[in-house]
């Protein structure tokens, strides 16, 4: 069944209008205008775009097929020149059929089962939530926010929400083995360990000088580089020892070629650079050069090493919490510059004077006690990130042994929540099985009987009901018959046998379509599906029908509600919309004696300011008329004038609005003159308002005269074939 009807962004329905806890039976009245169509139509076709705000619910899930009654459905089915067959049980055995009807008995049957279960499932599940929402709701408040001051840390990752620290305290009641620590040693770990935490420091990288040592300990610094002795002109240069002086004056000739640099004249001659090439040879030149590139790698090497000590320093005097002593690292560093700048000096003098002796001053004190500072403080930068590496593992321990305490401090109450819980998913399991169990069956045997519903269907019985029905009401001058052109087809004829589809009038119109959807609702336009659960939506079915046949429409829809309201066969829902009062009144009707049922409920749908709104009466019928109220005076009035007055108003009322109405009919179908003397004022009074009888005709006997009226007013119901009416407005049996 549909449980609730949402209505929105559509036509009048500007605001959401909701029409919920729809039941069995369910009449919506409202006025032409107010949104019935739209009604109606949402639920003709739900899936059209323009209803995308719009929605229906389906008790249990369980989704129906829906056949609705109103205009559109008249232009779909009565627009086209045959009508589609509509399929019911047809020449089949009593065998055949009582099969039919046992199997659709079991399908009842499993389908109550299911649904049973589903509802079962429904309230476990909804149980199980309950609980779980208390009890999310009893943690939060009893343990985390209990312990947040002391344990956020502990709580990080499940403090976002109370699902997240729910399934956390779950988790680790099931899981946690740490070691039970009591709440103060907590407490005392939890402000050391969740401060700041320590982050690993990068050791330093320990200097690296044996090439300055192997430069500086090289034996060529303590070498005299000089020429060679045997030559001619060594003997003056060594005895003047002006040997760095000649070298000079040697790279000078370079510039010049004859001019002898030092006098500017024209001495040099080829023998005399030929003395000095052989003066400066081959082992003088090597020594030179070595002593060249000593120079340059000791100078490079120690830029580099400088520069590497500067940036330590650098950095670890902006590091507050440095493992180097910088103090002394500055002082030996400020040093070490000192002795490479002096030996810098040392090797410029040697480059300069090659014979010159010289002797670097060791750097290796500085840089081993550089090189220890560091070694030192790597011990400590070690040390440190193993507290580090020790601190993750304490903090993660210390997170375990909070959640244990949490757990075992709410052992009790987890405890019994859990095994709560479990029970109560293991019966979810349960009855979910048994649920797909039961559904699987339903389907199979569905199928099963809509197998054995194709071998006995047929279109002919709809054909055979709908023609004695119109025959039954007084509608003889055309039938409908199978198609001679299309198979499974009906056609309208005329007695003649031409069609009458074109000369219908739209009463007749109406009334046959109404025929047509009342045999779908038994049956079913696809052969085989004469069993499908299906849900009725009538709108308006008595437009341009006369009086009659207003009654006889009620009548037909009555028939069907009371099957309906007691279970029997497969519409299980129907939801009535109308306009028209009477129609209402009359189809709403239930006997004399019952005024409210469970299984039916009231709306009245209203428009203001082109704006649709519903309101809700529960099983209260709203439909109360001021002619409803002067059937009451009447049965409860005692004065001849009011009981005249009442009987006056409710015939004008109700023949003027049927639009039966004929003075001389009513009145000849009264036999005793007295009677229709009687049935003449009732109607004088209404043509004119003048008083055709004596106003003290009866007063002597009032009593007598009361009846009498009654006794009449009653016939003319009875003799005009509203018997019905009378009954119920009077609450007769």
């Amino acid at each position: 069944m549909i449980t609730n009807i949402k209505l929105h962004n559509v036509a009048s329905y500007v605001n959401p209008v909701e029409i919920n806890d729809l039941k069995r039976i369910n009449f919506i009245y409202g006025s032409n205008g107010t949104g019935k169509t739209t009604f109606s139509n949402f639920l003709y076709d739900s899936t059209n775009l323009k209803y995308s705000d719009c929605n229906k619910k389906w008790k249990d899930d369980t989704e129906l097929n829906v056949l609705v009654y109103n205009k559109k459905f008249r232009e779909d089915y009565f627009g086209e020149s045959k009508l589609k067959g509509v399929f019911t049980l047809g020449k089949a055995s009593k065998e055949e059929i009582d099969t039919i009807n046992t199997k659709k008995d079991e399908l009842k049957n499993l389908k109550e089962q299911y649904v049973k279960r589903k509802s079962s499932l429904d309230k476990l599940i909804e149980e199980k939530s309950e609980k779980s929402l208390k009890f999310k709701e009893k943690v939060w408040k009893g343990i985390y926010q209990k312990h947040k001051t002391y344990f956020k840390e502990a709580f990080v990752g499940s403090m976002k929400s109370k699902d997240a620290f729910y399934n956390r305290i779950i988790k680790e009641f099931n899981s946690n083995e740490e070691e039970f620590l009591v709440l103060d040693v907590l407490k005392t770990k939890s402000q050391t360990i969740f401060g700041e935490a320590p982050k690993h420091i990068e050791s330093f990288t320990v200097i690296e000088f044996e090439k300055l040592l192997e430069i500086e300990e090289d034996k060529i610094w303590e070498k005299k580089v000089i020429g060679k002795a045997d030559v001619e002109i060594a003997k003056l240069i060594q005895k003047l020892n002006i040997n760095d002086w000649v070298i000079k004056g040697k790279n000078l000739l370079k510039e010049t070629d004859r001019t002898c640099p030092f006098c500017q004249e024209e001495t040099i001659t080829v023998n005399f650079k030929k003395q000095l090439d052989k003066f400066f040879d081959e082992n003088f030149t090597n020594d030179l050069k070595q002593i060249k590139g000593f120079n340059d790698e000791y100078l490079r090497e120690a830029a580099t090493i400088v520069n590497q000590l500067n940036e330590i320093e650098k950095k670890e005097k902006e590091n507050k919490k440095t493992k180097l002593n910088i103090s002394l690292f500055s002082a030996n560093l400020k040093t070490l510059i000192s002795e490479l700048t002096a030996n810098r000096e040392f090797l410029q003098n040697k480059l300069s004077e090659p014979s010159r002796v010289i002797s670097l001053q060791s750097i290796k004190q500085q840089l081993s006690s550089l090189n220890l500072l560091l070694i030192e403080a790597n011990k400590s930068i070690e040390k440190h990130n193993k507290i580090v590496l020790d601190y993750r593992s304490q903090r993660d321990n210390l997170i375990n042994s909070i959640w244990k305490h949490l757990v075992e401090d709410n052992k009790v109450e987890l405890d019994n929540y859990v095994k709560e819980n479990d029970g109560l998913t293991k019966a979810v399991e349960g009855i979910k099985k048994q649920y797909d169990d039961f559904n699987e069956k339903h389907r199979l045997l569905k199928i099963d009987i809509d197998q054995l519903s194709i071998n006995v269907t047929s279109s002919e019985p709809t054909v055979i009901q709908i023609n004695n029905t119109l025959k039954t009401y007084g509608f003889q001058s055309f039938t409908i018959v199978p198609s001679s052109k299309e198979e499974n087809h009906y056609e309208i004829q005329r007695e003649d046998g031409s069609p009458a589809e074109s000369t219908l009038s739209e009463g007749e119109k109406t009334f046959i379509t109404f025929l047509y959807f009342l045999q779908i609702a038994k049956g079913s336009l696809e052969k085989g599906k004469t069993s499908v659960d299906k849900i009725l939506v009538i709108d308006d079915p008595i437009s341009s029908l006369d009086s009659n046949i207003l009654y006889v429409v009620s009548t037909l829809i009555k028939r069907i509600l009371k099957e309906v309201r007691s279970g029997e066969g497969d519409i299980l829902q129907v939801i009535l919309l109308t306009h028209n009062v009477f129609f209402h009144k009359e189809v709403s009707f239930i006997d004399g004696r019952t005024s409210k049922l469970n299984n039916t409920n009231y709306w009245i749908l209203r428009k203001k300011n082109r704006v649709t709104s519903i309101q809700m009466f529960e099983q209260e019928n709203p439909i109360h008329s001021s002619y409803e109220l002067l059937w009451k005076e009447l049965k409860e009035g005692d004065s001849l004038v009011s009981i005249q007055n009442t009987m006056r108003r409710i015939i004008e009322n109700y023949f003027r609005i049927l639009g039966k109405y004929r003075d001389d009919t009513l009145v000849n179908k009264f036999e005793t003159p007295e009677e229709q003397d009687i049935c003449r004022a009732l109607i004088s009074w209404i043509n004119d308002g003048s008083h055709s009888i004596n106003d003290d005709l009866y007063i002597e006997y009032q009593d007598e005269t009361i009846a009498s009226y009654k006794k009449v007013f009653k016939s003319i119901f009875e003799k005009s074939h509203h018997k019905e009416h009378y009954k119920m407005m009077m609450e007769e049996n």
